[in-house]
């Protein structure tokens, strides 16, 4: 094959634009953030630039281990979910008629217009006592008498999940409406049930669609704000409501920023593993 990909001085034209936007729209802000996450707090929210490692050095005390942990936990758990259940409702998409498919895909953009503020306070009110889901199980009478599953992790999950199932079944849509048909109807032939031929035919077929699933999830999932304020608890405050905390309450920029750069380096680091993973397990260099 013959690779005609332009080479010439328009190609490098064509690329200022969007090296130019990147460069004023991401790295000076990240260079600002590095310069206040080593400058020196003031009281009153103010700080000096000069340099002061401490804000890094709080990285290693418990308190920050536990967010920490339970942030990547969260996010590793909310993108299992969103897979296992968007994955096989892509796939039965995808076999459905076309007017079908258009009807449910408007409906997925539909929910993705919704704010996170909506879907916070809507499950909220779903899995509260008062008007929530537990009152419709006892008037159906499979409880004795309503109970509130808000705020906690189970609130917390309902609430992740319902935000990145859309995005889920967004991603996966296109590689698997491109899918062969013939490959999971060679394998019935062959005597495979149809959950057999899901599981070792599309699911081996759609590995590299279903990695980067996850990791686009476990990315955004792992910057939520709002959800784990709204439906959790104080012990399930992720990473990105401690940043918050630090810079708007507690007044100190520069330990908000050293958090900000440490979770972008933990979310960058988790990629590239995984990517390099997925790439060996493929074959490729």
């Amino acid at each position: 094959m013959i690779d005609r990909s332009p080479r010439g001085a328009g190609a490098y034209v064509l690329a200022f634009g969007p090296g130019l936007m990147l460069a004023v729209f991401f790295l000076v802000p990240f260079g600002i953030m590095l310069l206040v996450s080593v400058a020196e707090a003031v009281k009153g929210g103010a700080y000096n630039l000069a340099f002061d490692g401490s804000h890094y050095a709080r990285f290693f005390t418990p308190f920050f281990g536990r967010v920490l942990g339970f942030s990547l936990f969260i996010a590793l758990l909310t993108a299992c979910i969103c897979i296992t259940v968007g994955f096989p409702f892509t796939y039965a998409l995808t076999r459905l008629g076309h007017r079908a498919q258009v009807v449910w895909l408007v409906f997925i953009l539909a929910v993705l217009s919704l704010s996170e503020v909506i879907i916070g306070f809507s499950w909220s009110i779903l899995l509260s006592r008062t008007a929530g889901i537990s009152n419709l199980l006892v008037w159906l009478g499979l409880m004795r008498e309503p109970v509130a599953w808000f705020p906690g992790l189970a609130a917390l999950l309902c609430g992740l999940t319902y935000l990145g199932l859309p995005y889920t079944v967004l991603i996966l849509y296109p590689p698997l409406s491109r899918l062969d048909p013939e490959l999971p109807e060679a394998a019935r032939m062959l005597g495979a049930s149809p959950l057999r031929s899901f599981f070792t035919v599309v699911v081996p077929a759609m590995r590299p669609a279903i990695v980067a699933t996850v990791i686009m999830l476990f990315v955004f999932t792992l910057g939520a704000y709002l959800l784990p304020q709204v439906l959790g608890r104080p012990q399930h405050w992720t990473l990105s409501v401690l940043i918050t905390d630090q810079a708007i309450f507690q007044s100190n920029l520069p330990f908000a920023a050293a958090m900000a750069i440490f979770l972008m380096g933990v979310s960058l680091a988790l990629v590239l593993v995984t990517s390099r993973l997925n790439r060996r397990a493929m074959g490729s260099p």
